[in-house]
């Protein structure tokens, strides 16, 4: 969810640029209008947009999952396969994101509260295509959709002008405009880009009623009364108010300026390639709404075997996913693993954790993958291959599986396949797999400080940690990535695995790819 509102926020960032930059001086004002209100609303589409065809033109990447690694603060390797959840029970952003939304619609109801005692309090004149509010003892001009308040302090041969300056904006719905920007600013309180792109409507508002009712007079006939008074305004954010003496100097500039030139329409083209740009990492990146909320419930078992109808049954144990177990594909929509939350995350990869330990020819006819249940629930789905079992069975490789799972098993992103040859460890055999583990795990256990975890103040017991890496196609170890109980564990992870050597690329047919590894670990706590 984080990584998707800084899309939001960077995306809004550069539309308002190149509004600024390029358009915001040009008299389009109808099509600016349009801009400011589309744009944001493409701000929080465009994460949600993949491309194949920018996916493609990234690098294939592999993803390698080593033999987890047993640390005790003794540096003894031991088995474990208790696992922590080490998210805190509270979630505290998201209790201040709600705090934040209640206090802005508190903000919003009081203004609007506001404007409706001034229509309920005070004397309205019906007219045919609005009503005329007078507001005793003052001097304020504003509107709101239909409804226009004029001060009765105002001089009578300004009111007519006002009158009809505010009726622009009453006939072409200004007030919507900025009623929907309010509705942003509730919900993303905290994104100071609403409040920019709500100033520069409000500002292009004035520009569009400036125009039509200039064209009544002469504009140094307008320009002098808006400068012959100095009137109060209403301190609303959603109302057009005709008298604002910081946007006063920028409406008298903007009529003084002669009409843009149509070729400068051109300007529009602009948005093609920031578009393009916004699409294509949105499409490459590894995912555009990263932190999915799931809730941890009793999980839902699901079976199914040949032509059975699937069967569903409530678990005794809570957990973020649930579990499928049969020999048919489900028909629910599969996901892929980087749409699954960090609670998600831990629990799949416990489970393949757990899966690749285990040595009969069962475990290894398993494919696991991830679905969407119509709960809308993640599942984790086991779909068992019988023939598969046979032929191991006949073939008697169960004594083999052992030491092909400490090779190192390679997939694709998309599908699983085996890398032509995999990148080499410094001493080691070309493509040499499980020397590289092997040398993985030493240089782990070498350098990782033992006595770290006992002095953070952690519960006793196994704590369990994630590591994730790449060696790129020169091969060097970058994108370093740790899920730890603790930010300084998190950090001597990343140490350590910095100062892994640098290996020897990978290669897939021919060519030199990059390979992303991934480590879950446990260490004792005392």
């Amino acid at each position: 969810m984080i990584n998707y509102i800084l899309q939001v926020i960077l995306f809004q960032v550069l539309f308002l640029a190149v509004y600024d930059l390029f358009l915001s001086r040009e008299t389009f004002f109808t099509k600016n209008r349009l801009y400011l209100i589309s744009t944001p609303i493409f701000s929080f589409l465009i994460p949600f947009i993949k491309i194949p065809t920018f996916q493609k033109a990234v690098s294939q990447e592999y993803i390698v999952y080593l033999p987890e690694i047993f640390l005790s603060p003794e540096k003894v390797i031991k088995q474990a396969i208790e696992t922590n959840n080490f998210n805190p029970s509270v979630n505290y952003i998201g209790i201040l994101f709600g705090v934040g939304f209640f206090i802005f619609l508190a903000i919003f109801i009081v203004k609007l509260s506001k404007v409706i005692n001034l229509i309920i309090k005070n004397n309205i004149l019906k007219k045919d295509s609005y009503q005329l509010v007078f507001l005793p003892k003052e001097t304020k001009a504003f509107s709101f959709f239909n409804y226009i308040f004029l001060g009765k302090d105002i001089p009578e041969s300004q009111q007519e002008k006002i009158i009809q300056h505010e009726l622009v904006h009453s006939k072409q719905k200004h007030s919507l405009d900025l009623l929907f920007f309010e509705f942003l600013k509730i919900v993303m309180w905290f994104n100071p880009m609403i409040i920019l792109y709500q100033k520069r409507i409000t500002l292009l508002h004035e520009y569009i009623s400036d125009k039509v009712v200039a064209k009544l007079e002469t504009k140094e006939t307008y320009i002098n009364n808006l400068l012959s008074n100095f009137f109060q305004v209403e301190n609303i954010s959603f109302i057009n108010q005709f008298y604002k003496q910081s946007l006063i100097k920028k409406r008298i500039i903007m009529m003084t300026k002669k009409q843009s030139k149509k070729m400068n329409q051109l300007k529009y083209l602009v948005l093609i390639p920031v578009l393009a740009s916004m699409l294509f990492y949105t499409s490459c990146s590894e995912s555009s709404s990263e932190e999915v909320i799931a809730k941890k419930e009793l999980t839902t078992m699901y079976m199914q075997f040949g032509k059975e109808e699937l069967k569903e049954s409530k678990g005794d144990k809570e957990a973020y996913l649930d579990f499928y177990m049969g020999t048919e594909l489900p028909k629910w929509k599969e996901i892929s693993y980087n749409e699954l939350s960090n609670n998600e995350k831990n629990e799949f990869d416990n489970h393949i954790s757990n899966y690749k330990e285990k040595e009969s020819s069962f475990y290894n006819s398993l494919d696991i993958r991830i679905y969407k249940g119509d709960n809308g629930r993640n599942i984790i789905a086991n779909i068992i291959d019988f023939s598969k079992m046979k032929r191991l069975e006949e073939q008697k490789i169960d004594d083999k599986i052992k030491e092909n799972n400490e090779e190192l098993t390679v997939v694709e992103e998309v599908s699983f396949m085996k890398i032509g040859k995999a990148p080499t460890f410094p001493g080691c055999e070309p493509g040499d797999k499980k020397c590289f583990s092997k040398n993985i795990q030493k240089h782990f256990t070498k350098n990782f400080d033992s006595e770290l975890p006992n002095t953070l103040g952690l519960e006793s017991g196994r704590k369990r940690v994630f590591i994730s890496f790449k060696i790129d196609k020169q091969g060097n170890v970058i994108d370093i990535k740790a899920r730890a109980p603790h930010e300084d564990i998190k950090n001597e992870v990343i140490s350590v695995m910095s100062s892994l050597p640098k290996m020897i690329p990978g290669e897939n047919e021919g060519k030199k790819v990059s390979v992303k590894y991934a480590i879950p670990f446990t260490l004792v706590v005392e």
